[in-house]
Parts: C-alpha cells; sequence; structure tokens
C-alpha cells in the first residue's frame, strides 16, 4: 500500500491535474471580490464560473501527459479527446442547463412574488461561458508546463 501512496503523490501528471484545478478554484475568490465586491467562500468547491476548473484540470492532464509521454502518443490522443468531450459538456450543455434554471427561477418569483411558500431555487451557473472556458484552458496549459519543465 506504501508503493501505492508513494506512486501516487509522485506521479507529476496528476499532480499538475490537481494543482492547476486547485488554483483555477482559488482565483475565482478575488475575480468575485474584485467584480463584486463579496467574498463568496463556497466558490471553492462549487460549479461555473471564472475560470473553468473542468477546462483547468482536463487541459492541465492532457498538456502534462504531452509533455511526459509525447504528444504523439497514444496517451495524449485518449486524453485531449477526454478533455475536448468535458470541454464541450462544460460550455454546451450545462450552460443551457443553467440557462433553463435561470427562466425557470424567474418564472417561481413571478409566480409566487408575495406568497409565504417555501421557493428553492435551481442553480444556475452550471456552465461556462466560451471566455471562461478558454482562461480554464490557458491555466491547464501554463501550469504543467511550469511544473514539468521549468521546475
Amino acid at each position: 500500500m506504501s508503493k501505492f501512496l508513494t506512486d501516487l503523490f509522485t506521479n507529476q501528471v496528476l499532480a499538475a491535474a490537481f494543482i492547476t484545478w486547485a488554483l483555477a478554484q482559488i482565483i475565482k475568490l478575488p475575480l468575485e471580490y474584485f467584480l463584486h465586491r463579496n467574498w463568496d467562500w463556497g466558490l471553492l468547491l462549487s460549479t461555473g464560473g471564472m475560470p473553468s476548473s473542468h477546462s483547468a484540470l482536463v487541459t492541465a492532464l492532457s498538456v502534462s501527459i504531452g509533455l511526459q509521454e509525447g504528444f504523439t502518443s497514444p496517451l495524449f490522443a485518449i486524453s485531449w479527446v477526454l478533455a475536448m468531450i468535458v470541454i464541450y459538456d462544460a460550455i454546451g450543455i450545462r450552460r443551457h442547463a443553467g440557462d433553463h434554471a435561470r427562466v425557470l427561477n424567474l418564472m417561481i418569483d413571478e409566480l409566487f412574488t408575495g406568497h409565504p411558500l417555501a421557493e428553492k431555487e435551481l442553480k444556475e451557473v452550471l456552465g461556462h461561458t466560451p471566455r471562461e472556458v478558454i482562461a480554464g484552458m490557458a491555466l491547464g496549459i501554463v501550469v504543467p508546463y511550469l511544473m514539468i519543465r521549468v521546475f
């Protein structure tokens, strides 16, 4: 078991992916404060927002594999295809689900304004804008490059 843990914690590809994800989540805090003057600590574990931590994670994973195994390796090809699926989902399907939640929340507000009914709002920030995804992908390229090639 200890060899497994040692291998797990010394895996540069895994470390680069998770450090990039953590940085993307952490970056959301000061951006939220800068834009809205609000410290929202829930952003550390929430989906949506700038930058896309999903895009950062899968891009970092793929770039790390490319840097370590080569960009012509089958492992890189598999990771890149899976990254594109995750990114497409983040920018497409999840974003549309968030748009639907926004409309439903507006309908509920309009229907029940002034009524004491218990209302549970749907989470509206599910997906990402193209800008949020591009920022996540940029982070996913820079961090692994610095970790694997520079440090």
